[in-house]
This record gives C-alpha cells, structure tokens and sequence, in this order.
C-alpha cells in the first residue's frame, strides 16, 4: 500500500493533488500585508479567501456527481488544471480586483480536487487499506501547516509574494502527470442527462446563502436590507432545488443523500467541525496578535498546533474504527474536543502561547477523529456509483459549516465590542486589548457548547457500517442505495 506499490504512484498523485489545497489554505495569510501594500485594496483583502471558499464550497457537489457519471479521472485532472491556472493568474495579478477573481479560479479548482481526490482513494483502497492510506494523506495536511505559514513569510520577505502562487506549477504539472499515466479506471460509457437546472438553482442559492452568512455582520448589518433578502432569495431557490430534484432523472445531489442514517451522522458532525474550525482560524491568531503580542507568523504557526494535531488523530483513527467501530472513534474525537475546549477556556491574556498552543493541538486531536472517520464511514455505505456524491455532500457540509462559524462568532465578537465602545460599527484595528480578550473570550466559551453538540451527533453514528454487497461501476445512478447501518 506504500508509495513504491502498484497504486503508490496514484496515492502520491493525491497526495500531491492534496497538498496544492492543504498549502494554499495557510501560505497566503502570513503574506497579505506584502499583497496589500504591493497591490493596495486593503478594505477588499478579506474577499481573497472568502471568493476562494465560496467557489470551493459551491463546486464540490458538481464535480462529484460528474465523477460519479464520467470518472473520477477527467474531473481531478480539471480541478489540477483549474487550480494551477488560477495559481499562474494570481501570480501575475495586477490589482486587488484581479487577484480576488483568479482565487475564484482557483476555488473553482480545488473544488474538484478535495472530494474526488478523495473518492479516488476510496475507489482503489478497501475499507481496511484506507485505515492506513489515511496516514499518508494525513501527513500531507501536517507538512502544509508548516510549510504554508514559513514559506509564505519568506517569499513576501525575500523574492516577493507572487511566488506564493508560482510554487503552485510545478507541483500541479507533476500531479498531472502522473494521474495521466498511472492512473486507470473503467467506466461506463453512456449517454446521461445533466442536471443544469438543479446545478445551477444549487449554485446560485448556494453562493447567496453563503454570501449572507460570511458578509452579514461585516459588510452589511444583519437586520440590514441588503441580508434580509440575501437570505429569502437563498431560501427560495434552494427550496426550488428541492422540488426539481425530485423529478430531475439524474440528480446533481439525490435527496436519497438526506435518508440515509450514516450519511446524515457524518454530514451532521462535518459541519460542526467546521464551525469550530472556522471559529479557532478565525480568532485564535488575532487572540495571539492583539491580546499576547505576537507577530503574524508566530500567530500562525500557534493554529499550526490544531493542524498537525487533526492528521495525527486521522493517521491512528483507522486502527480505531476496524476495531471497535466507528460510533466509538467518532465519540472518542467528541469528548477529547470537549477536553480541548475547556483548556481553551481557561486561556486569557496572561497565558503562554505553549498555553493557546496545546488548547488548539487537542481540538485539532478531536477534529481528526471525527473528520476523517465520517468521510470513510460514508464513502462505505455507498457503491462506487454513488461515492462521489457521498463525499461531496461531506465536505460540502464542513464548507456550510465555516460559514456558518463566521456568522456566529462574528456575531458574538462584534456584539461584545460594540456594547464596550457603545458603536454600533466598531473599528477592531483601535480596539483595547482587555476588550478583544473578553470578546474572543466568549467565542471560546461558545466552542465548548458547540463541541458539546459534536458528541452527541458522534453517539448516533451506527456502531458498525458495512459495505454494500455489489460496489460496481456500472450501477444505476439514479437509484437510491440499500440503506447501509
């Protein structure tokens, strides 16, 4: 199963695939000052990672039900190439505006990679291999959570930021290279009726409800105009998506997807994931700037602890869940990011960074736990004609999520400092550090209930989850799945 086997080239072209998505998500945040003093557009810098989420989240379920109908091959080989486009554009970007359209690009592309990548593994891997190929894809995420945050310090401060995105070519020319080569998969060739209504009524609900959730507090008043009907038009186009996939003959996201215990168990526990994810990203740097006094990349390297910790806990989980099931594994990563959110709590500004460090390292413990396990869990129930829209739907789900988690802390942040300045739009560059403290404070109090939640989602997962009887290619993929427990 190692990288010299006869799969190794392929699972070294995911890793490879993976680590072009794992780097970008931390590389640039340690070089947006050199961006913006290079570029300008300070008050437009944070749509650079909020264009590249939207994109990435929206695209997910698309391109997995693709693979699900044409092979997983031609769509991960369209992510690569979409993603390493995007990266040479951004590279020669000559504006803010520019540079946020190509992230878009490259969202669009790394869109493709996460859930077909992923689909890709659990094609080739039986249930017990991917206890172990887990390991590898977790050592991807480990090295990116270092690597990012120092090389994206050394390029803005040595040969310039641009190549933050240059970087990005050569490692997807030789992704590319070796899916092209090695990588072989038979799939049947028939003609399928594409779902462009229930796509497009998905995207664009999709894009404005995220849109709502990750603007509203920030661009535009919550009670504002501007979000009201940000939120009812979401609501009314994703109820329309409802309606046409009942009758769509080729789903882009079958409703079966939503009745089936293990999928909805995983689902539910990747989008709280991904509020806490989202909420300790968001606030645990700025706690560590503005309350402890640190520099970016010192911050950046102390939310660095929660990512190695998540592929460590991915990396042992599979041992986990082949010998006492999954319903335990996921619980065990529920109750050690209780654990993580206590210490947590008890972090003020008085506290070490090895203090903030070590909360962040256990939650990112339990986060590995419960991710990692889901995504197998749901890759199982499912044959190979349904795995891509099964993964897909996970990952979309942890996407939801951090949007999610911006609403939410966001709003509990921005309401504490308010009432302490009496401003109902508070300029947090000039707010006192012992404000900041109190305010992220409760952020972190409210990561303790969250995670709370994730426990009890982790017991309803079945304790055992079994394959389906005839995983073939050329399944029905219209037909819902054997419900699998």
């Amino acid at each position: 199963m190692g990288l010299r086997s006869e799969r190794g080239p392929v699972l070294l072209a995911v890793m490879l695939s993976t680590g072009l998505v794992a780097i970008d998500s931390t590389i640039l945040a340690t070089a947006v000052p050199a961006v913006v003093s290079d570029l300008g557009g300070f008050t437009s810098f944070p749509w650079l990672f909020s264009i590249y989420l939207l994109a990435q989240a929206i695209s997910v379920p698309v391109y997995s039900k693709l693979a699900d109908l044409y092979g997983r091959k031609p769509l991960m080989l369209l992510g690569v190439g979409l993603f390493v486009l995007g990266s040479l554009l951004c590279g020669v970007a000559w504006s803010m505006s520019t540079l946020i359209v190509f992230r878009l690009v490259q969202g669009l592309g790394a869109g493709a990679i996460a859930p077909v990548g992923m689909t890709i593994l659990g094609d080739i891997y039986t249930l017990q291999e991917r206890a172990t190929v887990q390991g590898y894809l977790a050592s991807v995420w480990a090295m990116a959570a270092l690597i990012g945050p120092t090389l994206g310090g050394v390029f803005s401060d040595t040969i310039g930021w641009r190549w933050i995105f240059f970087v990005n070519l050569p490692l997807g020319a030789a992704a590319a290279t070796v899916l092209w080569r090695r990588f072989e998969e038979s799939v049947e060739r028939r003609k399928h009726r594409i779902d462009y209504l229930g796509s497009a009524l998905l995207g664009i609900g999709g894009t404005l409800l995220l849109l709502a959730l990750l603007e509203g507090g920030v661009q535009w008043a919550w009670g504002s105009t501007t979000s009201v009907l940000l939120f009812v038009a979401a609501a009314l186009l994703l109820s329309t998506f409802i309606a046409v996939e009942r009758r769509a003959a080729e789903p882009v996201l079958p409703l079966w997807v939503f009745r089936m215990r293990v999928l909805n168990v995983a689902n539910a526990g990747a989008l709280v994931v991904g509020v806490l994810l989202m909420g300790l990203s968001s606030y645990v740097p700025l706690f560590s700037q503005q309350v402890l006094g640190t520099g970016a990349l010192v911050a950046g390297l102390v939310l660095a602890a929660m990512t190695i910790g998540w592929p460590i806990a991915a990396a042992t989980a599979g041992r986990l869940y082949l010998t006492v099931g999954f319903r335990f594994t996921l619980a065990l990563g529920g109750v050690v990011t209780v654990l993580g959110g206590v210490v947590l709590v008890t972090v003020d500004g008085g506290s070490s960074l090895w203090h903030l460090a070590a909360a962040c390292f256990v939650m990112g413990l339990g986060f590995g736990y419960v991710a990692s396990p889901g995504v197998v869990a749901a890759q199982t129930a499912v044959s190979w004609a349904h795995r891509g829209v099964a993964t897909g739907a996970n990952l979309f789900s942890r996407s939801v999520g951090s949007a999610v988690g911006v609403a939410i802390f966001g709003a509990i942040v921005n309401s504490h400092v308010s009432g302490a300045l009496g401003s109902g739009n508070p300029d947090l560059q000039h707010v006192s550090s012992a404000v900041l403290e109190r305010a992220i404070h409760d952020v972190f109090l409210v990561s303790v209930c969250i995670a709370v939640a994730l426990l009890a989602v982790a017991f309803l997962m079945p304790a055992r989850v079994a394959e389906p009887k005839a995983p073939v290619a050329s399944a029905d993929h219209t037909a819902e799945p054997d419900v699998v427990t």
